[in-house]
């Protein structure tokens, strides 16, 4: 592949500052960057001057039409192209890009999820330009990140509530701030930065698999000799295919502006990652729904799938998608930085009480943010946190808010020196937090990693609650301070109850074992709740509703349809998995072993010919125990295909949610057990679809 100088490709394809100082007027880039960095409303009389300077430099990178760009609530950004083109008084065309076609978009809105907001005669929607997030040119289109919502204006997109989230961390976190004299802050802003894991499968291999085509996950699979076993494909050699996929990949990325920083193999077979630095939450939250969708389209051009599945292969390792998120200024102040010594400032301590005791108060809201049917399948696997949601925070911070609650001296936590018995290795000190793997939410130093995202999850969804609980803890905190006579002893008090109220939400030890669940259920109260018809309901708590409300990240109406949208996706998914199951089972398995039967009754005919001694104990005994699948897989498929057919009968959502969870789910299960034990005792030449073995180890 070509080398290419990266500095001048990074960026090379959007509308940044950069581009922006250099094409508008000094009045009209003031003005604009007043409404991205201070929160300030949009100037409407700026819009024609920056539609007009956007236009002419998308032209001169090759566009040819321009979209409304957003993110409504299929889980998938969407996008309606129209042409610069406008007819001209003789007979040829103009190019023209207005500002109010730059701040207003019209799109059909009803084909799109919107869980009763609108009627089905409302057709109508718009999207609202977002210029906190620059435009960009994608497939000769420029694209502009944009808001959508109803005829009734409610939200109907993820954008939207995501960025009233930040709105609400930003107001109450300067409330804070103005106690610790810092008055010359103009905004505060979360930042994230999310890894990304995902597979990567030979094309043509894909295609002889009408689950992975149908669903994105294997629905049937015996496991291969070798796995993940080995621990031997984890940061291991990356195969020359996927270098020239990942190489191929960063530039795409990178000329999108993308921050793509980190590659290498995860661990399982065929999985990799890829992480970005972090950026503005709204930023990155596009920025990711774009790196997910040039995943697929770039590995397509290298004659591979990339499958963007929770668990596209039982027995392996899933993929999940890790939200790295922190809170700054827009002075260069991180508010989770500890900093030297942690115990002393105060200003940290209750930025981070804040996030502890947002997890605890809405862990329901944290858990229910990232379940989806596939994601179900992960967690509370060994490769991924339980459903259970906890907070890591590391020996020394551990050290001093004990030190707080007991009003004891805190003594500090020494800096271990490194000694690997090499001289000509140069010692390190040691961090003083370790990376818990089993836990769902942990303090990495400067910043909180929640783990439990599936990796096709939007980021979104579960920043837009990290950042309202977390906004509601600082509202708290600041009526409480704001009326406080003596500032500190008021302080002190404040994060010393806080830590008392909120320590069982701590937990450093091992997520996977029973006897956390069991402690962490029957002893400290905290919630499990395995899946999506257990989760989602949550949203509806009065309690979630009235602080999600009190902030104006969701209305009432817009809560109500979220919990539709969710438990709708997930009856569906499952749903189009039970009816791939019955349909390859049908077409497929049956025959197939019926086949491989036949040609052993005719084997074990034949050998008996030559003769009457000959035993066939493999034939014979392959033929009863498949013999006996078959009876099993047909009485199972059966019973599936009633299970779908009641669930077709379910109208209330819940009902149905519930049913898939308790019936259609287990059914399937049952199904997969029998046929791919088949597999295991039918020929390779018989048996209709790629194994296991060939879809993990197709890329080499």
């Amino acid at each position: 592949m070509e080398k290419q100088n990266v500095p001048e490709l990074f960026g090379s394809l959007v509308f940044n500052d950069k581009v922006m100082r250099a094409r508008l007027s000094d009045d009209v880039y003031v003005s604009l960057r007043k409404t991205i960095d201070e929160n300030a409303k949009l100037d409407e009389s700026v819009a024609d001057a920056v539609a007009e300077e956007m236009k002419k430099w998308a032209l001169e990178n090759g566009a040819t039409h321009f979209t409304h760009w957003f993110q409504p609530l299929t889980g998938v950004t969407a996008e309606k192209h129209d042409s610069f083109i406008s007819p001209s008084p003789d007979g040829g065309v103009l190019m023209e890009f207005s500002g109010k076609e730059l701040i207003k978009g019209e799109p059909d809105a009803s084909s799109f999820p919107s869980g009763g907001l609108r009627a089905t005669f409302e057709a109508r929607g718009y999207t609202a330009w977002d210029p906190t997030s620059y435009a960009f040119i994608k497939d000769h289109t420029l694209c502009i990140p944009t808001a959508f919502c109803s005829y009734s204006g409610e939200a109907l997109d993820k954008k939207t509530p995501l960025l009233r989230s930040m709105q609400a961390i930003d107001k109450q976190a300067k409330r804070i701030l103005k106690l610790f004299g810092k008055d010359d802050v103009k905004s505060v802003r979360t930042s994230v930065g999310p890894e990304q894991e995902y597979f990567l499968v030979d094309e043509e291999v894909f295609n002889k698999r009408p689950d992975l085509v149908y669903t994105g996950r294997t629905l049937f699979g015996a496991m291969p000799p070798k796995g993940q076993e080995l621990d031997d494909h984890y940061f291991g050699v990356i195969k020359p295919r996927v270098i020239e996929y990942m190489e191929d990949l960063n530039n795409e990325l990178w000329k999108l502006g993308i921050l793509a920083k980190t590659e290498h193999n995860e661990v399982a077979p065929a999985q990799h990652e890829l992480a970005p630095i972090y950026s503005t939450t709204n930023v990155a939250t596009d920025a990711n729904q774009l790196t997910m969708e040039i995943m697929k389209k770039v590995a397509r051009r290298h004659g591979m799938v990339c499958l963007l599945h929770e668990k596209p292969f039982a027995g392996v390792n899933g993929s999940g998608k890790h939200n790295n998120w922190s809170i700054g200024t827009d002075t260069g102040l991180n508010l989770l930085s500890p900093g030297k010594t942690p115990y002393d400032n105060a200003q940290f301590l209750l930025f981070l009480c804040a996030v502890i005791q947002a997890v605890d108060d809405y862990q329901d809201l944290l858990r229910l943010s990232v379940a989806t049917a596939g994601n179900d399948h992960r967690l509370g696997a060994n490769e991924a946190p339980p459903a259970i949601i906890s907070v890591f925070l590391g020996d020394e911070l551990t050290a001093i808010l004990k030190a707080i609650k007991n009003d004891t001296p805190y003594e500090g936590t020494e800096k271990v020196k490194m000694k690997l018995g090499v001289d000509v290795i140069p010692k390190f000190s040691r961090d003083t937090t370790d990376r818990n793997r089993t836990s769902p939410f942990a303090f990495t130093g400067n910043k909180f990693e929640f783990r439990s995202l599936g990796s096709s999850n939007s980021i979104a969804c579960c920043n837009i609650m990290l950042n309202a609980a977390v906004a509601e803890s600082l509202r708290q905190y600041a009526d409480e301070l704001e009326k406080a006579d003596d500032f500190e002893t008021a302080l002190h008090d404040l994060i010393k109850r806080k830590i008392n109220e909120h320590e069982r939400i701590l937990f450093d030890g091992n997520g996977y074992g029973d006897e956390w669940v069991k402690e962490a259920v029957e002893v400290r109260g905290l919630s499990n709740l395995k899946t999506t018809a257990d989760a989602m309901p949550k949203l509806l708590d009065k309690k979630n509703m009235d602080m999600l409300m009190s902030h104006e990240v969701f209305t009432e109406a817009e809560l109500k349809s979220r919990c539709e949208i969710m438990l709708e996706n997930y009856c569906k998914t499952v749903n189009i998995e039970g009816l791939a199951m019955v349909d390859m089972v049908r077409k497929n398995y049956l025959p197939a072993i019926e086949r491989y039967l036949f040609r052993l009754a005719q084997t074990t005919s034949l050998m008996k010919q030559v003769s009457d001694n000959v035993k066939c104990n493999y034939e014979v005994s392959t033929m009863e125990r498949l013999s006996e699948l078959t009876d099993y897989i047909l009485d199972a498929v059966t019973t599936l295909e009633n299970t779908l057919a009641t669930f077709k009968g379910i109208d209330d959502i819940f009902k149905a949610s519930e049913f898939v969870r308790d019936e259609m789910i287990p059914n399937m299960d049952t199904l997969r057990k029998y046929v791919d034990e088949a597999e295991m005792l039918t020929s390779q030449r018989d048996w209709p679809f790629p194994s296991y073995g060939q879809l993990l180890f197709s890329v080499q």
